[in-house]
């Protein structure tokens, strides 16, 4: 099997795992001069032309046992956050928006129950509806009512058969290319 053109380029870049004694001693010489380990790296890779990663100078230092506390300490220092600006005291009155929304009222509506007076369902469980039958939901308002569906062949693109698929989309006002020979009008049951 032939390796393609970009593992061909990774593999001349990277050098094999094993380091040369003389290439471990420059990393611990570099890093003890307070090199950081992509410096050490640009410098072993220019005096011995190599190709190590700083990846693998990383790795090299931990398994020569190089440690962190080894190495200097950084000439940057990081100042703690100023507690002043962080527990600032805020004030204790409420502030009021520019622009006050008026809150909505609302009123309570009690829900229509919409049905299709015009055609008797079949009232199918869920168990008992096959693949092309209505969808439209019967029963189910009372706590413990059982909910049975229309079971009336469905409208081509839709789970509803045609009057209920109008009666969905708008109750109250019907399309004019209304297919279907059921009529449909609101009622509010009691």
């Amino acid at each position: 099997m032939e390796a393609s053109g970009d593992d061909n380029k990774q593999e001349q870049r990277m050098e094999p795992i094993n380091w040369a004694p003389e290439h471990s001693d420059a990393l611990r010489e570099n890093l003890a001069r307070g090199l950081s380990f992509s410096e050490s790296v640009k410098a072993i890779n220019l005096k011995f032309s190599t190709a190590y990663s700083r990846n693998a100078a990383i790795g090299r230092a931990k398994r020569m046992g190089l440690t962190r506390e080894d190495r200097p300490k950084s000439q940057l220092s990081a100042k703690p956050p100023s507690l002043q600006r962080i527990v600032e005291p805020r004030s204790t009155e409420h502030r009021m928006p520019a622009f006050h929304w008026p809150a909505p009222v609302f009123e309570r509506v009690e829900p229509t129950k919409l049905r299709c007076v015009a055609i008797e369902p079949r009232h199918l469980s869920l168990i008992e509806l096959e693949y092309g039958d209505c969808r439209y939901p019967y029963g189910g308002d009372e706590e413990g009512e059982a909910i049975t569906f229309c079971g009336h062949p469905r409208r081509p693109g839709s789970s509803y058969c045609t009057p209920h698929f109008h009666l969905s989309r708008n109750p109250i006002v019907l399309p004019e290319c209304a297919t279907g020979t059921a009529s449909l009008r609101v009622i509010e049951a009691a």
